[in-house]
């Protein structure tokens, strides 16, 4: 036991070891220009890191969450090449041009050595832009540089570029990377790769059950986690409950790591604590088969044929690179990152009630899918608690009001938009919407009085979201499948939800129509039914994985297996799959072509802690995957 501790005391410190080392490169310089990257501040102060669109941006930005209280300045230490007059530009959104035409909320100002720069930034614009600041004379090379935060409505800053000349950077994406790279040194690709029996990619419910399934059987795991916590949406950073039944049949042991990783407490929108983040990392930093990589964003896919051979995941906050290769990957970032990267066949949106014959899909195909949630709650305090007249573009009024003290699944934003390229527009609709009907709540409605004592405790800036991406496998769950209790040979995890799709609240469509943030859900009851295994890997990439609610089903069927005790089994089923498949050299299809009975096997012990010594007699003398 003392050996098991202390193993996992090195483990846990070697991680914060690196993590250090890499915080400290925190800024580049050439001989005539700086550039700041605001995710690599060293002391970020009251304001978050936000990875949430670093596909759409090429990088990760930090964010002034306040919820109506300036946060804490950001504060970074630069190197200069020299003393002198250099031109400042700070890349910044103006994040509700999308809905109001004037100065936007997100105010703060850059701060040098402790006095003001000069403008007021974040207000003006209506896209990603480098905002010229104007001229500032750098006294001493070793500088201080931060970022002072006005208003505590989600202002936020991609980076800051000091230069003698006065040509701001590019704002094009792919040219913007390309810079990035040469001002920060970065090699045009990793100068090393990392080598695993699996790389698992998404640390959300069903990659993290994924990942210490296979680390019990045997394989070197890389768990990859663009977040500093596991659990995704049951995290407290988003606070979703975990639905759906765990240990039914036909396997009953399914669920047995679910239930060890899961909080004991549920409910959405509750105090961190209710989410037990430091339970799920515990329970990943014991595997000593297991490598953690937080805080790593996968990006980009190699392919070679119809196999993927690496992945690349940038770090958030420093933008180090590394490369990951392994026989196997599992795709469990929900968004089907991986999959879509590698060329996989994917679907997105509603199909049509033809193409399966599903009778509750639409009679003709379209894009609508379900929303993204930005959760909050409030709390009493003793005294009156201000909050800022908050109106930017949306209207609320004493009939259209939401006279609530918090707000959980139901506040869902984006059904119209596209979930991948839309998704910031989405999240910040989600915010506009919170704060302005909390604005009318405390400083217009005729019940004011009722919330004078009330303050805005929490908001989510992490989204919570239900669909994007499903990647197409060898079989593709339907309606009718379920609904008739159509059980495969290569039956597997059990989903027990209902068919629970979600659409626009219908009384929010008369008073916000085409901008609705409420929905209904509409439920079909089911029969505990068994998923197909063929759903959980790529008809076309032949290495890849999927668990969540990126799996292989049409929209329709996406409603029953979406929920986290559903996709943790998932990931339980795909960690002892990559086992079968390392075990005996062979692909996702072939566990189900050659050796759908051992993974049967597997499926009816499960891979709970009280089985270990089945799990070890399972992989002795086998190699699974190489060591770090």
């Amino acid at each position: 036991m003392k050996i098991i501790i202390l193993a996992h005391i090195m483990k846990t410190l070697s991680v914060l070891v690196v993590n250090l080392a890499i915080c400290l490169s925190v800024f580049s310089q050439t001989d005539n220009a700086v550039l700041l990257e605001a995710e690599n501040f060293q002391n970020k102060g009251g304001w978050v890191v936000d990875q949430q669109f670093m596909d759409l941006m090429g990088s990760s930005y930090i964010m002034a969450h306040g919820m109506g209280v300036p946060v804490e300045d950001a504060e970074t230490t630069v190197e200069f090449p020299s003393t002198g007059e250099y031109n400042v530009y700070v890349r910044t959104f103006n994040w509700t041009s999308p809905w109001f035409e004037g100065q936007g909320p997100g105010r703060f100002q850059l701060m040098v050595d402790g006095k003001n720069t000069g403008p007021v930034l974040g207000t003006t614009g209506t896209q990603w832009m480098w905002q010229q600041v104007g001229k500032v004379r750098i006294l001493n090379k070793k500088t201080t540089v931060s970022l002072h935060d006005l208003s505590g409505f989600n202002g936020r800053v991609d980076a800051i570029y000091f230069t003698t000349e006065n040509i701001p950077p590019p704002n094009e994406l792919k040219a913007l990377g390309k810079f990035r790279k040469k001002q920060l040194g970065i090699p045009t690709k990793p100068e090393k790769t990392r080598k695993f029996g699996l790389v698992v990619v998404g640390g959300g419910v069903a990659g993290t059950t994924a990942a210490i399934s296979a680390a019990r059987l045997g394989l070197q795991v890389a768990l990859i986690q663009d977040r500093p916590v596991l659990g995704g949406n049951n995290s407290s950073e988003v606070r979703v409950h975990l639905g759906g039944r765990i240990k039914v049949e036909p396997f009953p042991a399914l669920g047995d790591v679910v239930k060890e990783i899961g909080p004991s407490r549920g409910g959405n929108a509750q105090p961190a604590e209710y989410y037990e983040d430091e339970k799920k990392m515990d329970m990943v930093l014991a595997e000593e088969n297991i490598s953690l990589f937080t805080n790593y964003r996968a990006f980009e896919v190699k392919t070679k044929g119809s196999r993927v051979t690496r992945v690349y995941a940038r770090h958030i906050e420093t933008s180090e690179e590394i490369a990951f290769s392994a026989p196997l990957f599992a795709d469990c970032t929900g968004d089907g990152t991986i999959g879509f990267l590698a060329g996989a066949d994917f679907a997105m949106g509603r199909e049509s009630r033809d193409e399966f014959g599903e009778t509750t899909a639409p009679k003709k195909a379209d894009k609508l899918t379900m929303g993204s949630s930005v959760q909050w709650y409030s709390v009493e305090e003793n005294d009156p608690v201000f909050f800022p007249v908050f109106q930017y573009g949306v209207e609320f009024n004493e009939k259209n009001t939401e006279q609530v003290t918090m707000g959980e699944w139901t506040w869902e934003t984006g059904m119209n938009f596209d979930q991948i390229y839309d998704f910031e527009r989405i999240r910040d609709y989600g915010l506009l919407v919170v704060y302005s009907n909390w604005s009318f709540l405390k400083n217009f409605s005729p019940v004011k009085n009722e919330y004078k004592n009330r303050k805005l405790e929490w908001v989510a800036y992490i989204a919570g979201k239900r669909e994007s991406r499903r990647l197409m496998g060898d079989h593709i769950l339907t309606e009718q499948d379920v609904t008739d209790y159509v059980v495969y040979p290569d039956a597997s995890a059990p989903t027990t939800w209902t068919i629970d799709l979600h659409y626009p609240d219908p009384k929010n469509t008369e008073h916000f129509p085409g901008m609705e943030f409420k929905s209904i859900a509409v439920h079909k009851k089911i029969h505990p039914y068994p998923i197909p295994y063929r759903c959980l890997y790529s008809r076309n990439v032949d290495n890849l994985f999927m668990a969540g609610r990126n799996i292989s089903v049409t929209h329709v069927a996406l409603g029953t297996i979406r929920v986290m005790r559903t996709t943790g089994m998932m990931g339980e089923v795909v960690g002892m799959a990559a086992s079968v498949a390392a075990k005996h050299s062979t692909t996702p299809r072939g566990v189900y072509e050659e050796h759908l009975g051992e993974l049967k096997t597997l499926m009816e012990k499960g891979v709970g802690k009280y089985n270990a010594e089945n799990m070890q007699n399972y992989n002795e003398g086998s190699t699974l995957g190489p060591k770090e």
